[in-house]
This record gives C-alpha cells, structure tokens and sequence, in this order.
C-alpha cells in the first residue's frame, strides 16, 4: 500500500555529497550518509545507509483563512559546512526552518551534585571534590531546529537558495521573492513583488527562483509564461526591473492549446561554473548561456512523443507536473524525470541522450541499468515500449546529482534509488 505521507518531495546532496537529504509529503526529513571506504570490503564505499531521520514540519491550520497548511517538504538545501556539525534549510508551504544535525558519542561522568542516574546528591553528603570525565557512548545523531522563518510568505513557498555570501538566503512564492539572513527570524526583504494591484490582472507567475553560485548580488527566478529574468541587487533594493530576459521566442506554427501551459518552467538551474542555466519545461529541457538572453545554446527534447497526448495529460492534470533537472559535477551532462519511473540523461559534449529506468524489477545492486526506448507509434520494435503503455502515475519530478562523482539520486514515488558508475 502507499502512504501519501512516504511520497518523496524532494532531494538533495550536500557540498561534500558524503550525506544525502530526503523530504516527503509527510514533514519527514531522512538524511543518508555515505560509507567511509572499508580495506576488507572495497565495494562498500559509495554505499548510503540511514543517518539521521527527524519530523521537520507538522500540519498546522490557518485560522485565518480557513486553510489546512500541508506538512510536505517543497525543497531543501544545505549550507556549506562550517565545523562539525551540520546545517539544512528545509521549506513547506509556509515555514522555513533551519536543523542542525550534530553527533554526539561521548558521555560525561562522575557529576558533584548528581548521581551516575541523574538525582540531585544530598549536599551534606557531598565530601570531596569530583572531576567530571568523558566516556565513550554509542553514537548518537542529534537534530535541532535553530531557527524558524514564518509569516513571511501569503502564497505557497516553492524556492529556496543559499547565497554564496553563506549568509543570507532567498525564498519565492507565486508572486514575491524574500532575501533573508540566515541569523535573524522577524525580519526579511522583499526582493520581487510581481502582484498586480488588480488580482484579475494577474497574467504569471513565480515558479523558480536561484541564487548564482558566485556572483552573491546575482538571481534568477522563471516564470509560468516560459521566461527567465535575471535580477542584480546592487542596481536597486526591489529588482522588480530585471537585468535580463531570457525568453525564446514561440513557433507560431506549432501553437496549440496547451502551447502556454508546457511552456511554463518547473525549474532553473545555475551551472556549477556560473556561465549558464539550465530550465525545464513540460516537454523539454534547455541550456541558456548567461550572455545571451535570446535563445537558448541547447534544447534537449525529454518526452517529445507525448506532444500528441497532451489532450489526455492535461485531462488527468499530468501536465500540471513540476519536474526537476539537476547538473553534474564538472557540468558536462545534465539529468530530468520523465513518467513511467524513467529518467533522462543529456551527455552535453557527445550530444549523446540516454534513457534509463528506476524500478525494483530492475534495479539488484550492481546490475547495470539498460537503456529503454519508447517507440511513438507504428511498428513497435522488440525492445521498445509503447507510447500507449506508460504508466503516467509512475513519475521522477526529483534528482540529484552528487557533487563530485557520478553518482545520482532519483526519487521514483516513494523509493530512493542511488546509482553510481560502474567501478572496474
């Protein structure tokens, strides 16, 4: 049976990719860490094992407006780590929190005023002076939540982004943009308000948004007509004048009715570089040099058979799905989900694109992963599936791509998949 609560929402490595973070539709934040290499078993490295899993968000109710808020997780990031423990933005609808998650595996012993189970010592028995000393304990992962960020969002939260200051973060709703500091709760700057004074007016919105890596004044935030505004802090406090716009233009020959709704971009992407961006759309993928904002370098088709089976998608709201992309580490290749448990991998230098799928009929640990193909209609070859077949409940909205190795993470529904490059 599946829990609604075990869908995952999102996921996400950290700078080190040595600890992997998962949210789902329950308030559930589950952190994996990676085995340290082992001499006697020198497979076991690259391996992802349970580290630290903790309630994150509750459902709450808003009085107010008469609306349940969901306890879903929508997105996490991590700050870069600054001692030993560890720091992780987490966002629902409304609330933003900052954990740590630290370890503790000594003890300490041998209290004045306590007994070794924790009662207070009768004071007048107390006769000689004790130093306390350390003891080794089991391991034990702690999660605290540091800070809250609430109150700040009217429409539903679906960005968050560290700046490369590692001291301020934003987080975008429908129709505004908040610039925060990571030290301070009450108070944040609102960065970008598109509302327009007459709701009726109302012809886009917010549905990405992202800190450049480097370039700590630099965002950019995508919209549900298909473009992209890249914004500069230092030219005024209220970006709500881009820097840039990147947008293509439309084939007026291939407009339809649903040319507006698969245009809209479920997610933006800066390169690791900081030299280009990378958007998604219902149907395709693109690659955006950021000094040239009227055309995209690279548009790397995803499903393209479905075009002909948009009337049945948006029937049953599939085409309302927000699929993620994600980079590789030296930004060579680029990763996207598709339906029926397949996800899509771009080789940017060979122009080579592969189709691969996660399910647990296929996936033993150490099998190689076959490509799959799906055949559009006609004749259907031997090893192809077709069009008519897919499964559209089974979807990959998220991915993530480790930092450093080629090793990747895919939420299919409510499983975790982790595949690494073979290892001769």
């Amino acid at each position: 049976i599946l829990l609604t609560a075990d869908i995952i929402s999102t996921v996400e490595f950290n700078y080190s990719g040595d600890l992997l973070a998962t949210g789902d539709k329950g308030g559930r934040v589950v952190i994996f860490q990676r085995e340290q290499e082992n001499k006697s078993h020198p497979h076991s490295r690259g391996e992802y094992n349970v580290y630290s899993t903790f309630q994150s968000h509750e459902p709450e109710f808003d009085y107010l407006k008469s609306l349940e808020i969901e306890e879903k997780i929508n997105k996490i990031r991590w700050l870069p780590q600054q001692n030993a423990a560890h720091f992780l933005l987490s966002t629902n609808d409304k609330t933003i929190k900052l954990w740590k998650i630290s370890e503790r595996d000594k003890r300490a012993e041998g209290y004045n005023l306590k007994d070794e189970d924790g009662r207070l010592r009768d004071p007048f028995r107390i006769t000689a002076l004790r130093v306390p000393i350390l003891k080794p304990m089991d391991l034990m992962v702690e999660a605290s939540p540091r800070r809250i960020f609430a109150n700040a969002h009217t429409y539903h939260i679906n960005s968050i982004s560290v700046n490369s200051d590692h001291e301020t973060y934003l987080s975008a709703d429908d129709l505004r943009i908040n610039l925060w500091h990571l030290e301070i709760t009450d108070r944040s700057f609102n960065i970008v308000d598109i509302k327009p004074a007459n709701m009726e007016e109302l012809t886009e919105v917010i549905t990405a948004a992202e800190f450049h890596p480097h370039q700590c004044n630099v965002f950019v935030y995508s919209s549900s007509k298909g473009t992209i505004r890249l914004c500069d802090m230092r030219s005024s406090a209220l970006c709500d004048r881009h820097s840039k716009f990147f947008e293509e233009p439309e084939d007026p020959s291939s407009r339809s009715f649903f040319s507006e709704i698969i245009s809209s971009i479920s997610d933006v992407k800066f390169s690791h570089s900081g030299r280009y961006m990378m958007t998604r759309d219902y149907l395709s993928v693109k690659v955006w040099d950021l000094n040239m904002e009227s055309r995209p370098i690279e548009t790397h088709q995803v499903h393209e058979y479905l075009r002909s089976k948009l009337c049945s998608l948006y029937e049953n709201d599939c085409i309302f799905d927000k699929f993620e992309c994600c980079w590789n580490g030296p930004d060579s290749a680029i990763m996207t989900g598709s339906y029926n448990n397949f996800f899509r991998m771009f080789d940017r230098n060979t122009r080579r694109d592969v189709t691969l799928e996660a399910s647990r009929e296929n996936s033993k640990p150490r099998a190689s992963l076959k490509p799959r193909r799906v055949c559009p209609g006609g004749k259907r070859k031997k090893d192809e599936i077709s069009v008519d077949s897919l499964d559209f409940n089974k979807k990959i909205l998220h991915t993530a791509w480790h930092p450093n190795d080629n090793i990747i993470a895919v939420a299919a529904t409510n499983n975790l998949y982790i595949f690494q490059d073979k290892v001769n």
